[in-house]
């Protein structure tokens, strides 16, 4: 659980630093662009950044969705648990 929740939050933090980089540097680039048209090689690194972005926003949701599955796989088994050991009591108690 705890392991998941804090690569969730790294990956959330370095997708909130990409967004910053990403917008600072389209602002940069606007600015350029009104002063020479030759920004070819920055506009390359915004597509690789936002590239690099939406790779972390899959993992991201990929690590969710495999810590919903961990843990519903932990009710399963605590759920089983709880009926082994009834079961259990029950034969013992006859």
């Amino acid at each position: 659980g705890k392991a998941y929740s804090m690569a969730e939050q790294t990956l959330k933090q370095v997708l909130d630093q990409m967004n910053r980089a990403v917008a600072s540097i389209e602002q940069a680039l606007d600015a350029r662009a009104e002063q020479d048209g030759n920004y070819a090689e920055a506009e390359e690194e915004v597509q690789r950044l936002n590239s690099d972005r939406s790779r972390l926003a899959q993992e991201l949701d990929n690590s969710e969705s495999r810590s919903e599955r961990l843990t519903s796989a932990n009710k399963e088994v605590s759920r089983r648990l709880v009926t082994a050991m009834e079961t259990i009591r029950a034969v013992l108690d006859r």
